[in-house]
């Protein structure tokens, strides 16, 4: 159900979508959306949203943080501790008892260390790829609209 709702969430008219819609459009009970919802926002892949005047929240993908973008260095950092942690339970193990933990503990260090400088040159990918038109960024109309300009 995170799959269905996600993939529709990134292709529906309008892009915010209540719970009621997303059921409808789904042929899915209002719970396993709710479910499915609960577990995309703790991802960070969606928000709720709410319109004056509405009674229902709308729900949009997210693609405006790190995490949600699959940036979050936490989760690995929390990788490598609990690689860490095993190994340490498993104390004098032999090498081949203490690869798979000692190579999780390794590739999330690297990844820890390499995250920032990729999500750098991700946003400037980014930005070059909005620039000439290749990538659409909901957020220029607003921050064009507030500067008085349109790009």
């Amino acid at each position: 159900m995170v799959g269905r709702v996600i993939g529709y969430l990134s292709v529906c008219d309008p892009p915010g979508q209540s719970i009621a819609e997303l059921s409808e459009a789904l042929l899915a009970s209002r719970s396993a959306i709710s479910g499915a919802i609960e577990n995309l926002e703790n991802l960070g892949v969606v928000r709720r949203t709410r319109t004056r005047g509405e009674r229902m929240d709308r729900i949009a993908v997210d693609l405006s943080t790190p995490r949600s973008l699959g940036f979050d260095m936490s989760e690995y950092e929390e990788l490598a501790e609990l690689a860490r942690e095993g190994l340490e339970v498993i104390g004098n193990a032999t090498a081949e008892r203490r690869a798979a933990l000692s190579e999780t503990a390794a590739l999330a260090d690297f990844l820890v260390d390499r995250m920032p400088a990729l999500y750098e040159e991700w946003k400037k990918h980014r930005a070059a790829l909005v620039a000439s038109g290749d990538l659409y960024d909901p957020n220029a109309e607003a921050t064009a609209g507030e500067n008085g300009d349109r790009t």
